[in-house]
């Protein structure tokens, strides 16, 4: 069943009030930011994957959100900047364990990393609730990536700095440039609350607040975004189905699409649940205290999936399944 568009973006007029509004938001938000009015922000969008016209520009100029190139970390006991509820990324590679705190990825959005010989890139779209962790060898050699300013469907737009390509964040995709085409590969990587990563994994490693940079991590640059009902930018898909900010997890296979809302999980009470996706058996491991979960595979597996915002994933996947908890009727 597709998801219908409703009416709320609907419009010329509607779709640059919101646009105009997005601007304004972010301007004053992001104060300490370089704003650019360049439609383009210098890229190429003469040949894209998508129509370019569903581009957007977010307000900052290329990299005036500026991506953390030389992270630093310390250890879980002094990270006395983090509460027990403040949402972090979470990463385990070969050993190491890392954990990168929302309150920092609100301002810089990606972070270039080097974890057990691997190089990687954290990205977070704090207007799609996205964190997704890839790894960045691009055409046999490394890269790091950048901020472009750029939006598709709200969701941020990365460029890798060998090539000036941009790609799409929920997508793992460039949709233009040189590597059009190409695909990123994704790792595993948890949204989870710093009491239940510290927990799981005493000996985290966490990214330092001492990027460079001059924020200031204890405020939210978007207010109360993460729970308002608005969203600035036009997608190309949606549905109110849930709250536009619901919180779901979202696992892609072939061309076939399944998302968890983490409100019909709650509803199961119990913390392992099982479910069948694309001739898989899963198993979905549920955190009641940190409204989170987990996708294993029948192998007990960790299966690299997003946890993201609602709106957002609908806005790329319309046609996507969605968990009903028993009981409960669409």
């Amino acid at each position: 069943m597709r998801l219908r568009n409703p009416t709320i973006l609907q419009g010329k007029y509607a779709r640059w009030v919101i646009y105009s509004v997005a601007l304004v938001f972010i301007a004053f938000f992001l104060s300490n930011r370089t704003i650019s009015f360049s439609s383009t922000n210098g890229f190429d969008l003469t040949n894209t994957l998508i129509p370019a016209e569903n581009i957007y520009h977010g307000g900052p100029g290329r990299d005036g959100i500026p991506s953390i190139d030389k992270p630093k970390f310390i250890s879980a006991s002094a990270a006395s900047f983090l509460k027990d509820n403040d949402r972090i990324l979470g990463l385990e590679v070969n050993g190491v364990v890392r954990a990168y705190p929302i309150k920092i990825l609100n301002y810089h959005e990606i972070v270039n990393d080097t974890v057990a010989g691997h190089a990687i890139v954290i990205s977070y779209c704090p207007l799609c609730g996205s964190g997704i962790a890839f790894k960045t060898e691009l055409e046999h050699q490394d890269t790091t990536f950048g901020v472009s300013g750029l939006l598709y469907n709200s969701d941020m737009l990365l460029y890798d700095r060998a090539t000036e390509s941009l790609w799409s964040q929920i997508m793992g995709t460039a949709i233009s440039g040189e590597l059009k085409g190409h695909k990123l590969t994704m790792l595993v990587l948890e949204n989870t609350t710093w009491k239940q990563w510290q927990q799981q994994y005493p000996a985290t490693e966490v990214l330092s607040t001492r990027t460079g940079f001059s924020r200031d991590y204890s405020r939210h640059p978007y207010g109360d975004y993460d729970i308002n009902s608005a969203v600035y930018f036009p997608v190309s898909n949606a549905s109110s189905r849930y709250h536009p900010k619901e919180r779901v997890i979202g696992l892609v296979q072939g061309d076939r699409s399944k998302v968890w809302p983490i409100s019909e999980l709650a509803k199961q009470k119990r913390a392992i649940i099982k479910d069948d996706f694309a001739g898989q058996s899963l198993t979905i491991h549920y955190d009641a205290d940190s409204q989170s979960a987990v996708i294993y595979s029948a192998e007990h597996k960790q299966m690299p999936s997003v946890t993201l915002f609602w709106f957002a994933w609908v806005a790329f996947h319309p046609d996507t399944e969605v968990y009903n908890s028993p009981g409960n009727k669409e």
